[in-house]
């Protein structure tokens, strides 16, 4: 029988497809937010990381490690953990800190995570600094927060009600807009012009008709609409495509790389006034060089892709602009996805908002859309 040291193993000529107990060092996910530099630091934290508790993680006084199968699923949500942290702070590090952990697990309960996801997450995410107080003499993380199978401790999940939910569209439409150009005397010109220059991060002077008309644009109108109907989580704006875009169906196609906790394609019904921003939006960007060499549907001003920080940075303004009262409520990007399960469900059936919004449990995959993507469609109408 193979040693213990071998078991699971694999080393691929390059380097970067190799496996520790099948699960890869570098994902693909990872690989797509990082250059080829990156990915080979990045392929040897994990090789580190892996073999650690392969090998004595479990009790390294005892020098015993973890089965491989417990390897395989904390490889992954550990990955989804550094390539949190890689957004949040904007570039690729592998100086991970307690701090980062605990703002994890914060975001882990307020979001539409099941129970033992986020428990699973958490032992993972001990075994990981674990492994850098041995290793790399890191800090002792103790949580902030316990996160356990049984259902937290906290009061239902706010969400948008109907009006607000249009108010939401309605604000998206005049978020950040401004005079057209050629309507501007010079002197106001050059008011609008400073304030472009600073929204922007552009030079004054290099403000022009064509900067008027990017204040205009489509990109947070289609977003906003895309995500009002398809309740999209902040990682799927993130991970959004222009290939998943069918305008001609008024469907967005999510395929299984792309999909958020599940490995199947998803099917998500757009409204036709959806589909028109989003199409405007697809032949805008291409104008813009930061889209250039990417297929990314959205990216924010710094040209990375959006994330809990980011959308909720938005939405905030968007409330103010909506005029919606947020006084007492705990509103964040996943209120408009709770909205969309609520509303739609009351609208429509229980069934229609577990295929909208691409949920699955632990016993059941829903790999057929029972409910048309017509009758989801008239649904989103009618909650507005």
């Amino acid at each position: 029988m193979p040693s213990k040291s071998n078991e699971g193993a694999k080393e691929d000529t390059d380097g970067e497809t190799a496996k520790v107990c099948k699960a890869p060092l570098v994902t693909e996910p990872a690989r797509k937010q990082l250059n080829q530099r990156q990915v080979v630091d990045y392929k040897e934290e994990r090789r580190s990381l892996l073999t650690w508790l392969r090998d004595i993680g479990k009790n390294p006084s005892r020098g015993k490690g973890y089965a491989s199968d417990t390897v395989y699923n904390r490889a992954y949500r550990i990955d989804a953990f550094y390539r949190w942290v890689w957004e949040f702070e904007g570039a690729y590090t592998t100086t991970l800190t307690t701090d980062h952990a605990d703002a994890y697990c914060r975001e882990l309960l307020a979001g539409d995570y099941s129970d033992n996801h986020r428990a699973n997450t958490q032992k993972a995410l001990k075994s990981l600094f674990k492994w850098r107080q041995y290793q790399r003499g890191g800090d002792k993380w103790e949580p902030t927060i316990t996160l356990t199978g049984a259902p937290p401790s906290r009061q239902p999940k706010d969400f948008f009600e109907k009006d607000e939910r249009t108010a939401l569209r309605e604000a998206a439409l005049e978020y950040g807009t401004v005079p057209h150009y050629n309507s501007l005397s010079a002197d106001e010109r050059q008011i609008w012009k400073r304030h472009l220059a600073q929204r922007f991060g552009i030079p004054v002077e290099g403000v022009n008709a064509d900067t008027f008309e990017r204040a205009n644009g489509w990109k947070i109108p289609s977003l906003v609409q895309a995500t009002l109907d398809g309740g999209l989580r902040p990682k799927e704006v993130g991970r959004a495509r222009v290939s998943w875009v069918d305008t001609d169906n008024n469907v967005l196609r999510i395929p299984p790389e792309d999909a958020t906790k599940s490995n199947d394609s998803w099917t998500v019904a757009i409204r036709p006034q959806t589909s028109q921003a989003l199409q405007r939006w697809i032949g805008e960007r291409e104008c813009y060089d930061k889209y250039s060499g990417t297929d990314r549907l959205w990216l924010t001003r710094e040209s990375n892709p959006y994330g809990s920080t980011s959308l909720n940075r938005l939405l905030e303004n968007l409330c103010e602009q909506a005029e919606i009262d947020t006084t007492h409520r705990d509103l964040s990007w996943y209120s408009i996805r709770h909205s969309v399960g609520t509303l739609l469900t009351n609208e429509r059936d229980l069934e229609a908002a577990r295929v909208q919004l691409r949920h699955q449990s632990r016993t059941t995959t829903m790999k057929y859309d029972s409910v048309s993507t017509d009758d989801r469609r008239d649904a989103l109408d009618r909650i507005g």
